[in-house]
């Protein structure tokens, strides 16, 4: 398929701090002992999709992700690095490199998404139908959506009473209407509901932040809407509502919405509006007028908003939270192990008498640890020594971390080259990288980091 990949990688990210830092950019994050950019080139490559742009916020943080590439799948993609300015959105680093896009489509996914969606089968859905945009949901998981994630592990819970609004056609083909992070009892839009002849109302799915586009249309879109920062918030939305109205009267849905209203509760997870007549005098859902340079409608193009729609069943998660990093390496190694291509033990690991390593646990190549030590539903990194005596639980321990004898850690994050003497007790704690936690110290929820020079 004649389509380019843009991978937006991301960079430095606030809410992953002191998980981030200078050395490990967010996409060299590691899940199950796999920077979490691996998922999303693994899963393009399975799909034979090698064409690929990798987008990364930073000089520095680019050159790192970029050389880590270059060893991981040398000969296996073809990759260009593109370094853009931090904080400028999804639709500003398109706009920033789209001199770069010069196939008939456009597949952009999320960096930081793990998922075992088939890019490939979003692509084909998206030419199949000749769409604008085809936007991949996928079902919330049932701890709530990853786009709204907790900071810490002490808070495991959603933003009570908001969802996602999604509007589709009944066949589920077509992207009617979309709307995030909207309050439990809402206003659909009249409009809405007089322009298409049948509309199913859903707020069990999210979206994956897997788009295919058209280019010259996302162009188009990039170039004219030069305040447009975000393709989740702003182009999607811009794209689909385009669907229902010409784009010379755009500019007057807000005031429409006003004035108005009909409004939809959502006491559960599923609510069908059917048997709603078209309005005879409302275009067809996929047609749109064109501008004329005086700012005149003209002549109708097809316009269509598609869905791709992953199964149940399918497991699709972004790592945009210190919980969802926890979730995810937590779910890598047990329900959704099908994502990793090798084993949860690295080769010859040292352990030392009556120590036990539970099920759903990884242990990385190099690393040693002493006697009567238990480590259950926890992910070690690699070259790692950990002592005597030493329970980790429900933890991320990444590379060349040092663990004193004595020392229990439940429901934390441990960087790498951290180094924790004897007796410390840490639970719900983010250690960062090459931190030292000094003989008996005992903490609860805190984050621990060196000050950035």
């Amino acid at each position: 398929m004649d389509f380019q990949v843009v991978v937006l990688a991301g960079g430095n990210s606030k809410s992953l701090t002191p998980l981030v830092s200078k050395d490990v950019p967010k996409p060299l994050l590691p899940v199950a002992n796999h920077p979490v950019l691996y998922y999303v080139l693994h899963q393009l490559e399975e799909s034979n999709l090698k064409d690929l742009i990798v987008v990364v916020e930073g000089e520095d943080a680019g050159l790192l992700v970029g050389a880590w590439i270059s060893g991981t799948f040398v000969d296996r993609l073809h990759v260009e690095i593109a370094a853009v300015p931090e904080d400028i959105g999804t639709a500003g680093a398109l706009r920033a490199i789209s001199h770069y896009l010069t196939a008939k489509d456009i597949l952009v996914v999320s960096g930081d998404l793990v998922s075992d969606v088939s890019p490939g089968a979003v692509a084909a859905t998206h030419r199949r139908h000749d769409a604008v945009v085809t936007a991949t949901l996928c079902c919330v998981p049932i701890s709530g959506s990853s786009e709204s994630g907790s900071s810490g592990g002490k808070d495991k819970t959603k933003k009570p009473g908001r969802y996602n609004i999604i509007g589709l056609d009944p066949r589920k083909q077509f992207l009617l209407h979309i709307a995030t992070e909207i309050e439990k009892d809402t206003r659909l839009q009249k409009h809405l509901l007089h322009a298409v002849g049948q509309m199913e109302i859903r707020s069990d799915l999210m979206d994956a932040h897997m788009y295919a586009f058209k280019r010259s249309v996302l162009q188009e879109v990039l170039d004219r809407k030069d305040t447009f920062q975000s393709l989740k918030q702003d182009v999607v939305p811009y794209l689909v509502r385009s669907q229902l109205k010409s784009e010379a009267v755009l500019s007057g849905i807000r005031q429409a919405e006003e004035d108005g209203n009909e409004k939809v509760s959502f006491p559960n997870n599923q609510v069908m509006v059917s048997q709603i007549l078209a309005n005879a005098s409302t275009p067809s859902f996929h047609e749109l007028y064109s501008m004329d340079p005086d700012g005149s409608a003209q002549t109708r193009k097809t316009h269509k908003c598609c869905a791709y729609i992953a199964s149940s069943s399918s497991y699709c998660v972004r790592l945009n939270s210190i919980q969802a990093f926890m979730d995810i390496n937590r779910d890598v190694t047990g329900e959704a192990d099908h994502l990793l291509s090798d084993n949860v033990i690295g080769p010859s690991p040292k352990l030392g008498t009556k120590t036990t390593v539970g099920p759903h646990c990884m242990l990385g190549e190099g690393s040693e640890m002493g006697d009567k030590c238990q480590v259950k539903r926890s992910v070690i990194g690699r070259h790692c020594r950990i002592g005597s005596h030493v329970k980790v639980v429900n933890s991320v321990v990444m590379n060349h971390v040092t663990i004193g004898d004595g020392c229990i850690i439940q429901g934390s994050v441990i960087c790498s080259n951290v180094q924790l003497q004897e007796r410390v007790v840490l639970k719900d704690c983010q250690v960062g990288a090459g931190f030292v936690v000094t003989a008996g110290s005992e903490y609860k929820g805190e984050s621990l980091a060196r000050k950035e020079k």
